[in-house]
Formats: structure tokens, C-alpha cells, sequence
């Protein structure tokens, strides 16, 4: 079984960021479940937000940022974006959970989907749809950059929107979007090595 740990860490802006410890091991990706071995790594506990990083007070997510501004935000802080296989195992971990949270079907506690308020809600507003570990907002709220890329120039985003069927918060659902997007509906999160 996973064990975990989470840190509150200052970034170099003065920010308070806190990061959640997820320990590695074999992601059955996909919904055809091929075996990937995944390193351990710390997660920004949810999507990065304005107050996150001293830039505003606004606890929603930052968005408006292509894949590329987002990696080099993320090696900024000493990190970088999550490859798709390692952000499904943070969702799915070792009991390959169907959602973040577990089994069950979203409801509207436990994400920030198409049946929600209908926009960007302030991170962590969802607990019940963390996952075991401790990450926020892993379904819903806002699709998530990956470092992953597709043929065309498109990138990996994963989790979902506000704007999003319940389907899509499945642990295995991926996406693409142009690499170049910036939408007000994608933000991101930071891995980095223990």
C-alpha cells in the first residue's frame, strides 16, 4: 500500500505550496491496463492558483497558460509537469481506482463537473474527492497539462472540467489539446523528484 506524507514548502516567490508524497510503483495504464513502472515523486497537492504563487489572491486555478509557459513554470519552481502515465497512477494508484477518490460515481461533492456550480471553483473545495494520499481536484474543476505529446503538436491533459461529464473524471480518460492553447479551462500541477 501507498504511504504518504505532505510538506508545506515556501517556493522562491514566498508562496506557500504544499506538496503530497506518492510513492511509485506499477501503473495498469490505459483502460488496457499495460503494466508502467512509475517513480515516487511530490505533487503539488492541487492545480497551482494565483495566491499559490504571490501573483493574486484568487484561490481558483491558474490558467491561460500553453503547455510549454506551464513546464517552464513548473521547472521554475524546481519541478516539472507530470507525464500522462504518472498522473494516472496518481489517480488510480494501486487498487486502480476508477476515479481519484475510489469507485463510487462523481457526485457533487466530490468534483467540480458538469452538474457543479458551472465554472472554476477555489482548489481544494472538493475533500471528499481526494485521493488516498491527499491529492485535490484530481477530477474535475480544470483539465490538467501533462508533459505527454501527441502526433500534431497536442499534449496529454488529464482530469477533466468544470465543464465535463462525468466520464471524463475517470483515472484512465486522457485527452489532447493543441500544445499552444492557452484556455481559462487548463491549468497544471508540479511533480519533482524527492
Amino acid at each position: 500500500m501507498p504511504q504518504t506524507s505532505m510538506t508545506a514548502l515556501v517556493d522562491s516567490a514566498g508562496a506557500t505550496v504544499r506538496w503530497v508524497r506518492v510513492e511509485g510503483g506499477v501503473c495498469r495504464f490505459g483502460d488496457q491496463q499495460r503494466p508502467i513502472r512509475v517513480r515516487t515523486l511530490e505533487w503539488t497537492r492541487t492545480v497551482l492558483t494565483p495566491a499559490q504563487l504571490a501573483c493574486g489572491w484568487d484561490e481558483r486555478p491558474l490558467t491561460g497558460f500553453t503547455q510549454q509557459d506551464a513546464a517552464a513554470l513548473a521547472r521554475a519552481m524546481g519541478g516539472r509537469l507530470p507525464r500522462s502515465v504518472e498522473w494516472e497512477w496518481a489517480a488510480s494508484g494501486h487498487t486502480c481506482r476508477i476515479y481519484p477518490w475510489g469507485d463510487e460515481e462523481p457526485t457533487p461533492q466530490r468534483a467540480n463537473l458538469r452538474d457543479g456550480p458551472g465554472d472554476t471553483t477555489p482548489v481544494g473545495a472538493y475533500p471528499a474527492g481526494a485521493t488516498p494520499e491527499g491529492l485535490l481536484d484530481m477530477a474535475g474543476n480544470v483539465w490538467e497539462w501533462t508533459s505527454s505529446s501527441t502526433l500534431g503538436n497536442g499534449s496529454i491533459i488529464r482530469g477533466g472540467s468544470h465543464g465535463s461529464p462525468a466520464l471524463y473524471a475517470r483515472s484512465t480518460f486522457l485527452n489532447a489539446a493543441p500544445a499552444e492553447l492557452e484556455s481559462d479551462g487548463i491549468g497544471f500541477r508540479v511533480v519533482r523528484e524527492p
